[in-house]
């Protein structure tokens, strides 16, 4: 299904004025104090462009944010687009320590964070989360500004710099990952292309509007008419309700997202009994970020009925790769997919060759969604991002592993990083953790790379026990790979972005253990 209507767009904010000429009236974006149109959102939009252009924000400069997800910040991602300039999404959790070089490597013109500003004394061009929400509602309630088709004049725009997304930087330093609007456009475009959106659709975003998952949320519900519902950071426990109450129809889930959904779905039977059945509204969770484990995925739609669970493979250097439609969910239950269209897969062996069907290899991606690189660091640029041949664009080393069946569907075997020999077998954690998920009473699990070969380290939540746990591994994987050691823990610790803090369970095997821990 092709997305109608958007050919013409080439920056971030033409998205949202062809939305605001389209859907005027419909509602855009809901957060814990209230609803925009997307007429309003473009108001609110405009009001914010020259809010930061009276903070001496102009084409070309970097605006770095830490903030929480809001509707002001929906309307700062298109302000900054408006603007000419780049907007540097970091995460509300970034430490001061961690914010200082990427204010320093961006040279950022403006700083707009949540709390906490006093911890920069040598970085003066700052504002804060209350300045920009007084920013955008400045314009009024009914959103007095006519939503104006705005086609930028400077034929360099879609090749600009929208946005600059950082990694993680759990196993290195975080690199700022240069993307241009017409790179994130195609992206999203391809997107909504296979997951079809539809107008009225209610999408129910618990993800931080950082995480470029979240993010592009914001784009896919533009394109089809859709409403944003952005989640109240309040407790994991109120996640169900909100989701409930606002009659969400499409659910963006991390693993640790979907087994709270499930848990918290099982209480509310509980509580309810046999005669308290809640209808369920949603249609469709998708996922990327971490795989869902097949047995998780069948949960989530047992959990509820009628809904799909549509998996997707991407990485933040492209965005997505793959998407599996959810007709093919029972097919392929281990497949992420197939690539995106306009884009292509190869897989190749460690000597850059091309392999055939069903052989793992690197995950490389050609597409127009490939991104520009990382900001000012030459080197890592070279080794994921590689020239070839004749052609003008960057083909993507990934670093991930997988392979490509006849009809290629594309299977995610792990990341470098997950991927390891172990007495002479080679594993990853992914295939681990999937079986421990299936253990009658395990919620989540995750699997520690081993340091060395007598360490394999399990931690998952849930009621089993740690010595059942790893009797039903070693039947059903084998000696060696199961854990030699498992913790079941109340919560699984996660990042910002709601994946498994590898690096904090890493902590934990050093450290004595938390109260209320199992061991085996």
């Amino acid at each position: 299904m092709a997305v109608a209507g958007w050919a013409g767009e080439e920056t971030l904010h033409g998205i949202l004025e062809t939305a605001a000429g389209r859907f005027p009236e419909l509602p855009a974006v809901r957060d814990v104090d209230g609803r925009w149109t997307y007429r309003e959102l473009s108001s609110a939009t405009r009001a914010v462009a020259d809010w930061l252009k009276q903070r001496g924000v102009r084409a070309g400069d970097r605006v770095v944010t830490r903030l929480p997800a809001s509707r002001a910040f929906t309307a700062l991602v298109y302000g900054v687009s408006r603007v000419g300039a780049t907007l540097v999404p970091l995460a509300p959790t970034t430490t001061a320590h961690q914010l200082a070089p990427i204010l320093e490597e961006t040279e950022a013109c403006l700083l707009i964070a949540s709390g906490g500003l006093g911890e920069l004394p040598g970085f003066c061009r700052t504002a804060d989360a209350a300045e920009l929400a007084a920013a955008a509602e400045s314009v009024g309630p009914c959103g007095s500004q006519a939503a104006v088709p705005d086609r930028s004049p400077n034929p360099e725009a879609p090749r600009a710099p929208a946005l600059i997304i950082y990694t993680s930087g759990t196993t290195s330093r975080p690199k700022g990952i240069v993307c241009p609007h017409d790179r994130v456009l195609f992206a999203a475009r391809a997107i909504a292309q296979c997951l079809e959106y539809r107008r009225h659709d209610i999408v129910f975003c618990r993800l931080p509007l950082s995480f470029d998952y979240g993010l592009y949320q914001l784009f896919l519900c533009a394109f089809a008419g859709a409403e944003l519902v952005l989640a109240d950071e309040g407790s994991d426990v109120t996640v169900l309700r909100q989701l409930r109450r606002c009659g969400a129809t499409v659910v963006p889930v991390v693993p640790s997202l979907a087994a709270m959904l499930i848990t918290l779905a099982a209480r509310e039977r509980t509580r309810s009994g046999a005669d308290g059945a809640v209808r369920n509204t949603v249609r469709l969770f998708t996922n990327t970020g971490a795989k869902l484990a097949p047995h998780l995925a069948r949960t989530l739609r047992e959990t509820f009925p009628g809904a799909e669970v549509c998996p997707m493979y991407g990485i933040s250097e492209c965005k997505r790769v793959s998407i599996l439609p959810p007709d093919q969910a029972s097919l392929r239950p281990e497949s992420v997919g197939r690539p995106l269209p306009g884009t292509t897969v190869t897989i190749l062996n460690p000597d850059g060759m091309a392999v055939p069907p069903r052989v793992v290899g690197e995950i490389v991606v050609d597409g127009p969604h490939v991104m520009d690189g990382y900001w000012r660091s030459p080197g890592p640029t070279a080794r994921m991002f590689r020239t070839t041949p004749g052609v003008s664009r960057f083909r993507l080393h990934t670093g991930d592993y997988g392979y490509l069946d006849e009809e290629g569907y594309l299977y995610f075997s792990g990341r470098r990083d997950e991927i390891f020999k172990r007495r002479g077998v080679r594993m990853s954690t992914l295939e681990i953790e999937a079986a421990a998920q299936s253990v009658p009473g395990v919620r989540d699990a995750v699997v520690l790379v081993p340091l060395d070969e007598n360490e394999l380290p399990l931690f998952v939540t849930g009621t089993a026990r740690p010595a059942i746990v790893l009797a039903e591994l070693a039947a059903r994987l084998g000696p060696q790979r199961t854990p030699t050691r498992c913790m079941v823990l109340d919560t699984m610790p996660v990042t910002a972005n709601g994946k498994a803090d590898r690096q904090a369970l890493r902590a934990l095997l050093d450290a004595d253990a938390p109260e209320g821990a199992q061991h085996a």
